[in-house]
């Protein structure tokens, strides 16, 4: 969710033009959207995850670059006690926090970080809860309000987090951007100053960049942290350039005015690949592009309207003309291929326009019903043309009586509608930001994400209790028996409509050297350099 709330930051005096030329150890990675928050605990977006902890901050564990496999990081190792209740994660020393002209820590990173960083989500008495809004999307999407029982400080270098049952993918939890550790001293001194939101909007973190300042939909500027416990960056300079226009942000990146842009337009991906001045990286992203389904809108709570709009949805034309063909497959289970649980049994509903009318005639509703199809009004990693899609959706269901309007909002608005239940049906995407198979299927379809990113208010008791029990299981073969059996339900009750799973394209300029793609869709800097 965007918040347009942000001043523009100069607050360490530094004056700036984002026509920077690109320069050896500078590098310009220009961007589509201006984020909308500069604080991961407060935030739900990919952009804004990019701006702040992919750079600035770091967690306790961390996933291995290119990959969903976690390793140590703020904390250099952990235990897990034998019930699956307690983990103890025992901190690195000697990690310097940023400073700047406002903040200048006195101490090194401990353990009252990490009880700040979680407490602040956790209880609604803490004196930060509330600031800038106080709305935690991550930590309440992956349950931690009734997960999470205490976070305990054994000395300044020890934490022990208790859980209130046992959670076999917490490990992974604990390495997502919202867990990012900020800074109780600079947190101190600003509610002492009476300005506790600049921790939100002036970052101070631990992590591999330094933030300098942010022009309002211009630009982001970094230095290199000189003190970070991996080693100082390869690179000086970082300057994240927002430039709205996919087309604009090509024609930079063949001038060398960007070193590496964000969502390429699709029909410029067979170009990319033989253009000389242009490394693409691909990877099948852990994402997945679906048609939400409102089952408290009649007549959509009906199991027989929900499988006819899936035998009426032609996924192949979808993929053909808003994938082009490469950059997506169609999905038939909630998750991609590869994530723990697939289920390669289950058979996807085929295009059927005779069995769909059928269906209808079943549910009562052989002439047809009027219904909407919101429409996202962004591009997003798991769908590059959103209004594509609805056009082919409502095509589609016309040719079996059902007329769809075509209507959309202003993302923030967009987002609020969807989970407070105003939309009948729409389109809608999902990456997971950890590879675990329960950050796919529990925020969308679990009971306790009703109201929040399970647009479709669908809670089944037998499905739920499958999801439960796999979330406690540490035996990885356990655990996949039950997800195949929890898809199978949620197959045969069509609560939403699985798309495509797409291809994340990021494209760079030839002199950026050592990137390494995200399956997340970040854009991380640290270990990456530039040729003279």
């Amino acid at each position: 969710m965007k918040s347009r709330h942000l001043f523009a930051l100069t607050a360490l005096g530094f004056a700036f033009s984002t026509a920077v030329a690109a320069a050896p150890h500078t590098l310009i990675n220009c961007i589509g959207n201006s984020p909308g928050q500069f604080s991961p605990a407060i935030t739900n977006d990919a952009n804004d995850f990019n701006a702040s902890s992919q750079q600035v901050y770091n967690s306790l564990l961390a996933f291995k670059s290119g990959s969903t496999e976690i390793e140590p990081a703020l904390a250099e190792r952990w235990e897990i006690s034998d019930d699956g209740l307690s983990y103890t994660f025992h901190l690195r020393r000697g990690v310097k926090f940023h400073n700047n002209q406002t903040f200048s820590p006195t101490r090194d990173f401990n353990a009252d970080d990490v009880l700040f960083s979680f407490n602040r989500q956790a209880d609604k008495n803490h004196p930060f809860h509330t600031v800038s809004n106080g709305t935690y999307f991550y930590f309440n999407w992956m349950a931690l309000p009734k997960i999470l029982k205490s976070v305990e400080k054994i000395d300044d270098y020890t934490v022990k987090i208790h859980l209130n049952k046992a959670y076999s993918p917490f490990l992974k939890i604990v390495a997502m951007d919202f867990l990012s550790i900020y800074s109780q001293e600079y947190a101190d001194k600003m509610l002492a100053a009476g300005k506790p939101e600049t921790i939100d909007k002036i970052p101070i973190g631990t992590g591999p960049f330094v933030f300098q300042t942010y022009q309002l939909d211009q630009a982001i500027r970094y230095t290199a942290n000189a003190d970070y416990w991996k080693g100082r960056a390869d690179l000086d300079r970082l300057i994240f350039s927002i430039t709205p226009d996919a087309t604009a942000r090509y024609a930079k990146l063949q001038t060398g005015a960007c070193d590496v842009i964000d969502f390429p337009n699709i029909a410029d991906i067979e170009e990319m690949k033989n253009n000389p001045k242009v490394r693409l990286y691909a990877k099948e992203g852990l994402n997945l592009a679906y048609i939400g389904i409102n089952l408290r809108k009649a007549p959509l709570e009906n199991v027989k309207v929900r499988q006819a709009l899936n035998y009426a949805t032609d996924k192949q034309s979808i993929i053909n003309v808003v994938y082009q063909g490469g950059s997506g497959v169609a999905a038939t289970n909630p998750f991609p291929p590869g994530v723990l649980g697939y289920n390669d049994n289950i058979q996807d509903y085929p295009f059927d326009l005779e069995k769909a009318k059928q269906l209808l005639v079943e549910a009562g509703y052989g002439g047809g019903f009027e219904t909407e199809i919101w429409v996202q009004p962004v591009v997003r990693p798991s769908n590059p043309n959103p209004r594509r899609t609805a056009e082919i959706l409502q095509a589609d269901w016309a040719k079996i009586g059902i007329k769809a309007k075509l209507v959309t909002h202003e993302w923030a608005d967009f987002n609020k509608r969807t989970r407070e239940g105003e939309f009948y049906t729409g389109t809608y995407g999902w990456t997971s930001r950890n590879g675990d198979p329960d950050n796919f299927l529990a925020p969308l379809l679990g009971c306790e994400n009703v109201g929040g990113t399970n647009y479709a208010g669908w809670c089944n008791s037998e499905f739920e209790a499958l999801l439960q029990q796999a979330a406690a299981t540490a035996d990885e073969n356990q655990r996949t028996a039950l997800y195949q059996q929890a898809l199978v339900i949620a197959k045969e009750q069509a609560p939403l409509i699985p798309l495509a799973h797409s291809v994340n394209y990021v494209p760079t300029g030839t002199r950026v050297q050592n990137f390494q793609q995200s399956p997340f869709g970040y854009t991380a800097f640290y270990g990456v350099s530039v040729a003279d």
